[in-house]
């Protein structure tokens, strides 16, 4: 064997090893956007059924078309200390056996009235224990964050609540003569 080869073939394998741990063959694997979150594109599926089932769009655009799921997860993976991100996670993590727990469904497999149902009991239910304590956070701040993020979309400034500079249009109640 000659030298060349063998630094060649050296080459190749090294630069192999090094890629390796890189690979992830799972089939669940955590989205790199949100560093501080840990959540798989089954739980951002889950979370974009949830936004669908406060912003429906039968009137106005729906969440999911503007996008608020990606909004929710980043103001949470921002702006969210260490300990509301964890209850986050973990009430989104257990939210579809919560359902299941407390609503007899799964919430992936309730219809729209259901989903809308499941939704309002749970913001009105007391915290009584860890897994009520996050389901609730979960829900709250998935609402507020959705809510923030449907106000401020361009849709909603241009399209809706047209934005005027200040001082904006006078409506005066009278008429100005000329004398």
């Amino acid at each position: 064997m000659d030298r060349r080869s063998a630094m060649k073939q050296l080459a190749i394998l090294t630069g192999g090893a090094v890629l390796m741990p890189a690979c992830d063959f799972s089939e669940e694997s955590i989205l790199q956007a949100y560093q501080n979150l840990k959540i798989t594109a089954s739980q951002k599926e889950l979370l974009t059924r949830i936004i669908a089932t406060v912003f429906p769009g039968k009137v106005l655009k729906s969440g999911p078309d503007l996008q608020l799921q990606d909004f929710v997860l980043v103001m949470c993976n921002d702006c969210l200390d260490r300990g509301q991100q964890e209850t986050f996670v973990a009430g989104l993590q257990q939210w579809e056996a919560f359902s299941n727990n407390q609503y007899g469904k799964k919430f992936s497999q309730m219809n729209a009235t259901e989903a809308e149902d499941c939704l309002r009991a749970t913001l009105a239910m007391d915290g009584e224990g860890d897994e009520k304590k996050n389901a609730t956070a979960f829900i709250s701040t998935t609402k507020r964050f959705a809510l923030q993020g449907y106000l401020n979309s361009e849709y909603f400034m241009t399209e809706i609540k047209p934005y005027e500079l200040v001082p904006a249009r006078f409506y005066g109640s009278k008429k100005i003569e000329t004398a």
